[in-house]
């Protein structure tokens, strides 16, 4: 039982993690072992995402004059939030780990202003990451300057048998 600091160092702390995050993903966990939850948040903290099982009543409270104040409706039952600057790797994480372990239900969540319901979670879990778009968007760049290098390295004759296949076609 919280005494009624804690209860106000608790809602501090989750107002605050509310505020200064990009995205929050609600899940309910029941029927999920400890060593589950501690393989997720292992996971989870391996990325830099906090997960924490929650309070309800508490949360609420917490939730008051924040972004997520609209999810307040999920706040029901044995719930647990994903906080994180990364709504795509979250995403990605939580729906992973729900394939694999029908007991954790994602519940919806906000990213930024907008928020979502379970299904545009699990539409976001299909997008690339930053990295992964930022790797795309280098081998799309590098492969013209790639073909234009090998043609100018390439040998004089090459060049010239090049011009000359060029010159037939037009």
């Amino acid at each position: 039982m919280m005494d009624r600091e804690q209860k106000k160092n608790y809602i501090e702390k989750m107002k605050d993690f509310f505020t200064k995050n990009e995205s929050v993903l609600v899940t309910h966990y029941k029927g999920l072992s400890v060593k589950q939850i501690d393989e997720l948040r292992a996971v989870m903290r391996d990325k830099d995402i906090k997960f924490q099982v929650t309070k309800n009543r508490i949360t609420k409270l917490a939730l008051d004059g924040t972004k997520c104040s609209k999810l307040k409706d999920l706040f029901s039952g044995p719930t647990a939030v994903a906080f994180s600057q990364d709504p795509i790797t979250s995403a990605k994480i939580l729906t992973n780990f729900s394939k694999s372990n029908s007991n954790l239900k994602i519940l919806g969540g906000i990213m930024g202003d907008e928020v979502l319901n379970s299904e545009d979670v699990v539409k976001i879990a299909t997008l690339p990451t930053l990295d992964e778009a930022r790797a795309k968007i280098v081998g799309i760049l590098r492969g013209p300057a790639q073909k234009i290098m090998s043609i100018l390295l390439a040998p004089g004759s090459k060049i010239a048998i090049l011009a000359h296949a060029k010159s037939k076609k037009t």
